[in-house]
């Protein structure tokens, strides 16, 4: 019976010595990684980091069932096709220093092979001698942090017919002001779009080019919103948030003007598209920012 008792307590200690050497060896391993900013979780960082390119909302509700609002979700960017117009309503991205690197511009324009079986898929050579430019929705310069990246905004569903002197002066100069933005920790959304259709490049005015499967937008708008890096960042957009909105007419001329001409509010731009922007920041923050024209440019 006494030897039974001791038996028992022995167990008993190796059992909880085992346990206590356990979670002292566990303590001294290291955590799991913690989650970065801008997944939704709740942690606020200033590590910039690539986000959601969607995170803001789905303008014009876009989905795969809808082939003049088609849905196309890229690693780099989310883009609304119309198969008739056979270019993109609007293109939206994400932009913060995680995107940024040393690749370099591929140029490699081509068609997109996410194009439905049976649909106009738009291939480079129907720009040729036009008098547009083939113009980046999302920027190449904005998708630099690897090749891949890069090459992926040269498919042709990022690119449409614009006024050359449009794309190469009042358009990048805009591009090349938005990556201005990023200094002081700052993250950036960005949507592009177009609007109508006529527009007037170096051969003169036409409404479609490629026999007419692809049309040649009349402007091209775009909304930019500043945040300082962190997460959740939806919920983070507040009455004070700057918010920078155009639409250029897409001609010779609109070059002859800077791009901060062309300043518009979102609720104008939703007048003339009848989108829904910023459809995920609450209602009451909306209503404000989206009246407001920018006065800070």
């Amino acid at each position: 019976m006494v030897t039974r008792a001791i038996n028992k307590f022995t167990h008993s200690y190796a059992i909880v010595s085992v346990l206590v050497l356990s979670g002292w060896l566990y303590s001294c391993l290291p955590g799991p990684p913690s989650r970065p900013s801008g997944t939704g979780t709740g942690t606020s960082s200033t590590q910039p980091t690539r986000d959601d390119n969607l995170a803001l909302g789905n303008p014009s509700r876009a989905s795969t069932s809808d082939p003049d609002n088609y849905l196309m979700v890229k690693p780099g960017y989310v883009v609304s096709y119309s198969r008739s117009r056979g270019i993109a309503n609007w293109v939206s991205w994400h932009l913060s220093e995680a995107w940024k690197g040393t690749g370099t511009r591929s140029n490699d324009f081509r068609a997109d092979p996410a194009i439905p079986s049976g649909w106009f898929a738009a291939k480079t050579s129907d720009y040729t001698n036009t008098g547009f430019d083939r113009g980046h929705l999302c920027p190449s310069d904005d998708r630099d942090g690897s090749q891949e990246d890069n090459s992926a905004t040269f498919l042709m569903t990022n690119i449409v017919p614009q006024a050359p002197r449009h794309n190469r002066e009042v358009w990048k100069n805009l591009e090349d002001y938005t990556r201005t933005l990023l200094s002081g920790n700052n993250e950036v959304y960005v949507l592009a779009g177009t609007i109508g259709a006529g527009g007037t490049g170096s051969n003169g005015q036409q409404t479609a080019i490629a026999s007419g499967k692809i049309t040649v937008p009349a402007s091209l708008w775009k909304i930019i919103i500043v945040l300082p890096t962190g997460s959740d960042d939806a919920q983070r957009v507040s009455t004070n948030t700057r918010i920078i909105a155009v639409n250029i007419p897409n001609t010779q001329s609109a070059a002859d003007k800077p791009w901060r001409s062309y300043l518009v509010s979102i609720d104008e731009l939703e007048r003339l598209t009848s989108y829904d922007f910023l459809a995920n920041v609450p209602v009451e923050v909306q209503r404000i920012i989206e009246a407001r024209v920018d006065s800070n440019s």
